[in-house]
């Protein structure tokens, strides 16, 4: 009843899932993940068992393909269960059980596994692992997993229909702040076009909480800084000190993430000039 992504970023830093289904808050249910240690995805009658136990099993050094095998060789209702894991290194591991309801199954490669059940068709995965393989590697995983599901979803996906999407990724202090090691976790609960409102989250998503591009940010001095000064004066965010001003709006308007001092953010200042 759901299809997947379980993938490592290329430089091997994140881990994460992405995972569509007709089903209520999927992403309440089938992704696990553990900055620098791996991930993975349950579901067809899930064991959200396989979880916790998976992750610890992957932070021993366990290959995921033996992660796998223990899992589903511990559990009497493996019939009917699909699984798919990525460990630190290595290739990704799925199992798709002989009572899982047609189409299911799975593909796996190189720092992924995609998997699905109540399928179109082998199709979807077929799309998944196209769309994933031809993605930027540079690319933020988030976006390669989203690319991923909704090359899936337009393959036709769950055959059922659609309900809910989700994204979560970890990564070693990247999270909001730097005081946590979730750099994306966005579901989509119940929508008539989850993977759609998935991505228009994720957009808003990199706008707040992304980091800016070294290489784009505009020194704040000169005519730039004159405006700025005069476009947060004008938003009730008049200083003296215009990174204080600049902070203060952008604490705000939850841009804190980009702000960076003597310099600003093209995507910021776009923002402030709306």
């Amino acid at each position: 009843m759901t299809f997947s992504i379980v993938a490592r970023s290329a430089d091997g830093v994140a881990h994460g899932v992405a995972v569509a289904s007709k089903f209520l808050a999927a992403g309440a249910v089938v992704p696990a993940a553990e900055a620098g240690v791996g991930a993975l995805a349950t579901q067809s009658y899930a064991n959200l068992a396989y979880r916790p136990q998976g992750l610890a099993m992957l932070r021993t050094g366990t290959l995921a393909a033996d992660v796998v095998a223990g899992l589903t060789a511990a559990d009497p209702g493996r019939a009917q269960r699909q699984l798919g894991v990525v460990g630190a290194a290595g290739d990704g591991a799925t199992f798709t059980g002989t009572g899982c309801h047609a189409w299911a199954g799975g593909v796996t490669g190189d720092g992924y596994a995609i998997q699905g059940n109540i399928l179109a068709g082998p199709e979807v995965v077929a799309a998944m692992e196209q769309a994933w393989l031809a993605s930027d590697p540079a690319a933020p995983l988030a976006a390669r997993l989203l690319a991923a599901l909704r090359a899936g979803d337009a393959a036709g996906g769950d055959r059922r229909g659609r309900q809910s999407a989700a994204v979560y990724v970890v990564a070693p202090g990247q999270g909001y702040g730097g005081t946590s090691d979730v750099l994306v976790d966005l579901r989509v609960d119940d929508h008539p076009d989850p993977c759609a409102e998935l991505a228009r989250l994720l957009d808003v998503h990199t706008l707040l909480f992304g980091k800016p591009d070294p290489d784009t940010l505009l020194p704040l001095d000169g005519a730039l800084a004159d405006e700025v000064r005069a476009l947060l004066a004008a938003r009730g965010h008049a200083h003296s000190d215009l990174d204080t001003a600049l902070a203060d709006w952008a604490g705000i308007e939850n841009l804190e993430e980009r702000m960076v001092p003597g310099h600003l953010d093209p995507l910021v200042l776009a923002h402030l000039r709306t």
